[in-house]
Order: C-alpha cells, then structure tokens, then sequence
C-alpha cells in the first residue's frame, strides 16, 4: 500500500450493540519499525478494537503486511458492507489534494441510519485550508454520481493552530455552510504532546439523518495516553495524533425510543 493512501478497516467488537462507533486515527508513519516496536502495537490494537469502523492514516506497507497483520489480530463479523467505492479525480480544476480522497459508501443493517459515506482527508499542513474548502467539491460531485444522503468527512485536516487560523475560516465552504456539522472542535486537542493543543483531527457530517442519529456526547477525542496510563514518551510511540470518534445509534435504540414515546403518549391519554 502506498504511503500516500489510507486505510478504511471494517470491525466488529461487542460494543458495537451500543453504537456503532466510527473513528479517525492518524497512526503516524505506521511502516515496519513501528509494527516489530511490540509495546507501540498493543497500544494501536487496542485502540482499534475499541472501533467499528476506523480510518487510519499514514500507512507506509510497501509489502501489504499491516493490513493483513491487524486484521489477524481483530476477529469478528462485519457490522457494516460496502455500498461502492471511489476515488475523486483531482485533476479537473488544479491539483488541490495532496492525498486524493478515496470515498467509501457503507450499508449498515444495525444503525438507524442505513447507509453513510466517509470522505477521508489528510492534509498537507501548508495546504489544509485549500483542501479542506475543497471538500465541499467532492461533496457536490457525490451528490451528483451517487442517491446518497448521509455524509461523514473526517481525518487529519490539520486544522488548527497555524495551518488554519481563524480568519481562515470564512474561506472554508465547509464551515460557512451550516448544513456541514462540525463534531470535533476548534478547542479541542487531537495532539499527544504536551507542549501543544492543536485541533488537527476533525469530523464533520452533512444530512439530517445522520446528524439526528448520533449518540449524545459520543463525539470527542479518545486520550489512549491517560486511557492506558502512557508516559507522553511511550504514547509518542504510538502516535502524535489522539484519534476523534462519534457513535451511530443502533436500529434497536431507535426502536425503543419509539416504543418508549408511544407508551408515555397511551399513558397521558389515560389520565385525560
């Protein structure tokens, strides 16, 4: 795999009855040292097993053995299919993207939302706010190739301290449009270090459906440093970046919401 391109792995693990939780993980030059570096790979799996759905990032696997590593290591059925798939041409109007998007649209038979497409960035810092405005493009250009309504845009945008300062962002289509909903940020850290609390890592979602079926206070960043009692040495091991998340409510919750709104609504009408 090349190191310009990112990973999308599909997980099941028995949370995934609470949610669907789908994440964003800038692994940092994950190659051959870091995969034989044993204490750095506990870390990582286990960040991963935490996840669903994962987008990772800087993946340097010449030889395709990452990929086939990790998923020796993480047993379990799919929770989500592959709708299609595509990768956005950045040729049409300049080379914008340093790392073209490469587009996945999930069916999900668990979720109250059914399907979701995941746009995956990663920047280059002293493009971000280009690339970033530039995800408003690939949205219209996916709208207008596939019947999709449900949208999810995440990764390392870096976007945050100088790469976007903040009168930047009236050049960026993604925020100045309201319908573009901002999960992780502007004040939150995706950064390990200590020294730094940059918000480089987001997600963003456009479509009602889906902005409706977040789990309530899902989203946020994942400190694997303080979740698993890291030195910043050992956790920079791992990685710079902390990886964002959110969760999908199950079909299931959404069904005894329903349940539950009808019972209440029997029950004031017996009162009456």
């Amino acid at each position: 795999m090349s190191p310009r391109l990112a990973a999308l792995l599909l997980l099941l693990s028995a949370h995934g009855a609470l949610g669907l939780r789908i994440c964003s993980f800038n692994v940092r030059s994950f190659g051959e040292s870091k995969r034989e570096n044993h204490g750095a790979m506990d870390v990582i799996v286990k960040v991963i097993k935490r996840c669903d759905v994962i987008l990772l990032m800087e993946i340097k696997d010449s030889n395709n053995m990452i990929c086939p590593m990790l998923m020796e290591k993480l047993n379990g059925e799919k929770l989500v299919s592959v709708k299609k798939s595509y990768c956005y041409p950045d040729d049409e109007d300049g080379d914008v993207f340093s790392r073209e998007p490469f587009v996945v649209w999930f069916q999900s038979p668990h979720t109250a939302v059914k399907d979701f497409v995941i746009v995956p960035l990663h920047t280059t810092p002293e493009t971000s706010v280009r690339e970033i405005d530039k995800l408003a493009d690939v949205y219209m250009d996916l709208k207008h190739r596939w019947n999709a309504e449900n949208f999810i845009f995440m990764g390392d945008f870096n976007a945050g301290c100088s790469y976007v300062p903040k009168k930047a962002w009236k050049n960026i289509r993604l925020r100045t449009d309201p319908r573009f909903v901002w999960l992780i940020g502007d004040q939150e850290d995706t950064t390990v270090k200590k020294s730094t609390t940059c918000a480089y890592d987001r997600i963003v979602l456009r479509g009602q459906e889906i902005v409706n079926s977040v789990v309530p206070n899902s989203n946020g960043v994942f400190d694997f440093q303080k979740a698993y009692k890291l030195t910043e040495e050992r956790a920079l091991n791992v990685s710079d970046h902390f990886p964002v998340e959110f969760k999908l409510q199950t079909s299931r919750v959404l069904t005894n919401n329903k349940k539950s709104i009808t019972r209440k609504k029997k029950t004031n009408s017996s009162h009456r």
